[in-house]
């Protein structure tokens, strides 16, 4: 059956939900992660979490890294009516400084993120979230290869993506 243009709307607004997670994540922005879920909904990780939970987690995972990068790749939506299936497949990156375990290095993560969608109100947002991780691995920098030789991104409401965003 072809799509219509309502789906393909759906789509784009799904997509744009993960894109903003993905974005919560590395400027660490617990507002606009919340802004990616339904107040009820399940996060399920190694146990289900409540958004809440998994805010805080998140808090206590991503504050261990100096940088982190999370990426989109392949996207699949299904949507039907107000609900929808959704499977981001992600590549997220997080740099650690160097310690007694040591040097400077890249942990990197690749799996999926699998979805139910419902739009409530006007707007999707995440009901349930299973996080899958297909592939772990972590590459140690070579000396001066961490440098980031251009403006350097921040953590936080202070990154160019925020202080530069047009508003009207």
């Amino acid at each position: 059956m072809p799509k219509t243009i309502d789906d393909l709307i759906a789509e784009s607004e799904i997509r744009d939900v993960h894109v903003r997670f993905c974005r919560a994540n590395d400027r660490m922005d617990e507002e606009l992660m919340r802004s990616c879920f339904h107040p009820d909904a399940v996060i399920s990780l190694h146990e289900e979490l409540d958004v809440d939970a998994f805010i805080a987690l998140g808090r206590t995972i991503l504050s261990q890294y100096t940088a982190t990068w999370h990426n989109t790749g392949n996207q699949l939506v299904e949507v039907d009516g107000d609900a929808a299936w959704a499977e981001h497949y992600t590549t997220s990156s997080h740099r650690i400084a160097a310690d007694a375990d040591g040097p400077e290095r890249d942990f990197i993560a690749q799996g999926r993120y699998v979805d139910r969608m419902e739009k409530r109100g006007g707007e999707w947002r995440i009901a349930r979230r299973t996080m899958v991780l297909d592939f772990l691995r972590t590459d140690p920098l070579s000396p001066g290869e961490a440098g980031l030789g251009s403006t350097g991104g921040k953590r936080d409401r202070s990154d160019p993506s925020y202080t530069l965003r047009i508003r009207g």
